[in-house]
């Protein structure tokens, strides 16, 4: 996903998301980022509204030209009601955009527990068994986000930066990659569109000389690029990476994770991660910006 596809309607060129997400995850941080960014942003709509919303924003002939609905569950009918207020804007040639906000659920029991307010579908339960109700709940929906976005180790400054990176005005062309370093024993990332393994390069955490050190300093990065297959990888993972890039294009998908794990997410996937990003930036340095953010770096 890009920027949000204009469409086109008597005249008046309308953007048009959708926000929505698991409680606690950062639907309203998401919404403040949006308004800051000049969008005309509604929190808490009722997926029946969206449709009458938009119909609204085209009125305004161009006053109001980017409209975010957030929507969460707490109309037990949310699932499709909001499949029916969707399927009415595509009808109308509308295409909204659904950005999709979720977090672990120890991060949700930690976000609820400091702000001392029960989960929306706890009701007489535990909170927990609210978090497992709404992402059961949403399931479907996170299966056709645009855009899912984990905050579970995203601050409120890094929640804000990705929402501008994804709505900027700039990159309508531009296929934005991020690839994540990760280690496989904190559990893969649940953001990730697509996972490399790393493990089957020699593990530098064995090389006493180079176990305190990380992928991005120069020793292990020449021990972990020595290996023959390393190189070997890198080349046809360059090459998957750009027929990737042109039939996500196509499908009009413009925010790919890759994930790049290896046992603790210190040495060989941060050092994959860094070197196929190098690649593809030269490869292709218009068509697709990449990030690099490695997760689990000094978590050890």
């Amino acid at each position: 996903m890009t920027t949000l596809r204009a469409v086109e309607d008597v005249g008046v060129p309308l953007q048009i998301a959708v926000i929505s997400g698991l409680s606690g995850a950062g639907r309203s941080t998401a919404a403040k980022s949006l308004e800051d960014l000049g969008w005309f942003v509604v929190d808490n709509l009722p997926p029946g509204l969206i449709a009458p919303m938009v119909d609204l924003g085209r009125r305004t002939q161009g006053a109001v030209s980017r409209i975010a609905c957030v929507v969460d569950v707490r109309s037990r009918a949310f699932t499709l009601d909001l499949r029916t207020a969707i399927d009415e804007l595509e009808r109308k040639g509308c295409h909204p955009r659904i950005v999709f906000l979720e977090a672990n659920n120890d991060v949700l029991v930690r976000r609820f527990d400091g702000v001392r307010r029960p989960h929306p579908l706890q009701g007489e339960g535990r909170l927990i068994d609210g978090i497992e109700a709404e992402r059961d709940l949403l399931r479907e929906l996170r299966g056709d986000a645009d855009l899912v976005i984990d905050t579970s180790v995203l601050n409120v400054h890094e929640l804000r930066a990705k929402v501008a990176a994804a709505f900027g005005d700039d990159q309508s062309s531009t296929l934005q990659l991020t690839i994540v370093s990760f280690g496989y024993k904190y559990g893969l990332p649940v953001d990730a569109d697509l996972v490399a393994d790393c493990r089957f390069l020699p593990n530098p955490h064995w090389i006493p000389e180079l176990r305190p050190h990380s992928g991005l300093e120069e020793d292990v990065r020449s021990y972990v690029l020595g290996q023959p297959a390393a190189k070997e990888f890198l080349d046809r993972y360059a090459d998957v990476m750009r027929v990737i890039d042109e039939g996500y294009r196509h499908e009009g998908k413009r925010y790919v994770t890759l994930a790049m794990g290896c046992t603790g997410g210190k040495h060989r996937s941060v050092v994959m991660a860094e070197e196929l990003a190098n690649r593809l930036r030269v490869a292709d340095p218009t068509g697709v910006e990449v990030t690099v953010v490695h997760r689990d770096l000094g978590r050890e």
